[in-house]
């Protein structure tokens, strides 16, 4: 059986052009020494645009070189979330019927994992509601930071419980994280190569230290990136968890009882740190991704890791797509 790639990444003229108008007071769109299309947070690169990410046949063809069945797709940071009372609304209902018109033009290639206005947290449960319920999506995707807020904070509550009644699987992905400026991060492309993996890393730990899953245990979070540094230091949150007051205020038990309960996808590039996920969560945990069509993305490296991988052929099953079947409810 093929792969079911559950982190991979769309986008449209549509999208662009309100970002362009609209978003100009964050972002700003310009090429890069390549001639590629970028996105920058004033002079800080943080995201690539490559031509697959606007044409879903282009698609089609390294997916089947890969062995990849299935697609789902999701727009990448910086989402929604940049968006003012304005144009909110109108900005993530066009993400969200743009991606659905994909998915029902092709449904045996692609399912879509809707975008949502933290923001606003009544208008991200009324949309999340309607992608669901109207556009037949399997999911969500997430960033793991609204605007600089942490996940954690009080307000987000409304959303955790309606993500926990309905079981919705979440994909979440890191985006600029707070203090780019004070870490210097306007060199080297340090956003992607290690601001995400800081952004993703905090959002977790504050999540699991704060009670969230504790208080909603029954929504499937993927962790992207293959939980970026989090299984490097499980352990060491356990050990700051026994030893310092602060981290046992809201829960009972160590961080990695709540850890080894989320999911991580295998956008990772070393075969070692995949591995680091699986013996967190165990192989039923971990789903198959690539981070296609970015840059960055590898979806032959990502699959070639997964087929190489030291453990049983079922195992690697539940990796290729068993799990993602069984969390998102694919036939």
């Amino acid at each position: 059986m093929g792969f079911i790639d559950v982190h991979t990444h769309i986008t449209s003229e549509a999208y662009t052009s309100l970002l362009t108008e609209h978003g100009s007071h964050i972002y700003n769109l310009r090429p890069d020494s390549e001639g590629r299309t970028v996105v920058m947070r004033g002079n800080i690169r943080f995201m690539t645009f490559t031509e697959p990410m606007f044409d879903p046949e282009m698609r089609f063809a390294p997916m089947d070189e890969v062995g990849v069945d299935m697609q789902l797709l999701s727009y990448t940071c910086p989402n929604t979330y940049w968006a003012g009372p304005d144009i909110v609304e109108h900005l993530t209902r066009t993400m969200n019927d743009h991606l659905a018109s994909v998915c029902n033009q092709w449904p045996d290639r692609y399912r879509g994992l809707a975008s949502v206005p933290l923001q606003n947290v009544e208008l991200a449960i009324s949309e999340m509601e309607r992608a669901v319920d109207d556009l037949d999506m399997v999911g969500l995707i997430i960033l793991a930071n609204v605007n600089e807020k942490p996940l954690d904070s009080p307000e987000f509550e409304p959303f955790w419980a309606a993500l926990n009644e309905r079981k919705l699987p979440v994909l979440l992905h890191p985006t600029v994280p707070p203090g780019i400026d004070s870490m210097g991060m306007d060199q080297y492309g340090l956003v992607p190569s290690i601001g995400f993996m800081i952004d993703t890393t905090l959002a977790v730990s504050r999540m699991v230290f704060a009670g969230v899953f504790e208080r909603y245990p029954d929504w499937p979070m993927i962790v992207s990136h293959a939980g970026a540094t989090i299984p490097y230091i499980a352990a060491r949150l356990d050990q700051c968890y026994r030893n310092i007051p602060d981290a046992r205020e809201h829960i009972d038990r160590p961080p990695t009882e709540y850890l080894k309960n989320l999911y991580y996808d295998t956008v990772t590039y070393d075969d070692q740190a995949l591995q680091l996920a699986i013996n967190l969560a165990g192989p039923e945990r971990v789903l198959y991704g690539s981070d296609y069509p970015h840059n960055i993305g590898d979806m032959q490296g990502c699959a070639d890791r997964v087929d190489g991988l030291s453990v049983a052929e079922s195992d690697r099953e539940l990796i290729r797509s068993g799990n993602a079947r069984r969390i998102f409810r694919l036939q």
